[in-house]
């Protein structure tokens, strides 16, 4: 098949007993940069006119929680022990754990989907109205994102690790595209002049790298993002 999704097997994998130290703290700015984003209009505010005191002052509270929940172990990555030794595994997924990677959904989600509908919006109608929609509806988003969380729907937030092998790629995909479509939008909001043919632009470029990474994910060409399956059940006599 040309189309064939790449998979993994669990059995096959390393298992990694320990975190090592700089492993762990690598980990710590990814959600420093999750929970900071939380506030999504104060967030609009940092990239439309720079940082203020409320952004510095937002940082530092992040900074804090984040560091004394790293120092606890209780963010995913920066535990002393990794969490799930084996995918596939039917364990409970910790309250940390859901917290955090319900966050990290809407950082993903939240800000992507209102930044597509804006630039859809300037595309169609020559109008900016991106300051609007951050201040109407980022919070209803965030509120329904976190009731999908608490009720155990999104991926990796749920109340078991059971389909961890399968989830994680949904996750990281959606990373890998999100990322990658948010980076160049920004790059090109700089760049390119104001007006509705270079928005057009933007809005077809943005559109098209989460198409393209969002296909490449699908079919486990991105890292983390091949499913992992039970494989072979090895039974001892």
């Amino acid at each position: 098949m040309p189309f064939a999704i790449k998979i993994e097997y669990a059995h096959e994998r390393r298992i990694r007993e320990r975190n090592k130290r700089y492993y762990r703290f690598l980990h710590w700015p990814i959600w420093i940069w999750v929970f900071f984003l939380a506030p999504g209009p104060l967030t609009f505010s940092l990239f439309a006119r720079g940082p203020n005191s409320q952004n510095f002052a937002w940082l530092l509270c992040v900074l804090l929680g984040t560091g004394i929940a790293g120092v606890f172990g209780q963010l995913p990555g920066v535990e002393p022990r990794p969490y799930i030794l084996r995918f596939c595994e039917d364990k409970p997924n910790p309250l940390y754990r859901r917290i955090c990677y319900t966050f990290a959904w809407n950082a993903l989600l939240n800000f992507a989907s209102l930044n597509f509908t804006g630039l859809l919006l300037a595309a169609l109608t020559g109008r900016w109205y991106l300051k609007q929609i951050y201040q109407y509806a980022y919070f209803p988003v965030l509120i329904a994102i976190v009731c999908l969380g608490a009720a155990g729907v999104l991926p990796r937030a749920r109340f078991s690790t059971k389909n961890e092998g399968i989830e994680r790629r949904y996750f990281y995909g959606a990373v890998w595209a999100i990322a990658l479509g948010q980076t160049l939008l920004l790059v090109l909001w700089k760049t390119l002049p104001r007006g509705q043919a270079a928005d057009t632009i933007k809005f077809v470029i943005f559109a098209l790298v989460l198409l393209g990474m969002g296909c490449a994910a699908l079919l486990g060409i991105l890292p983390r993002t091949r499913p992992i399956l039970p494989g072979e059940l090895i039974v001892a006599d």
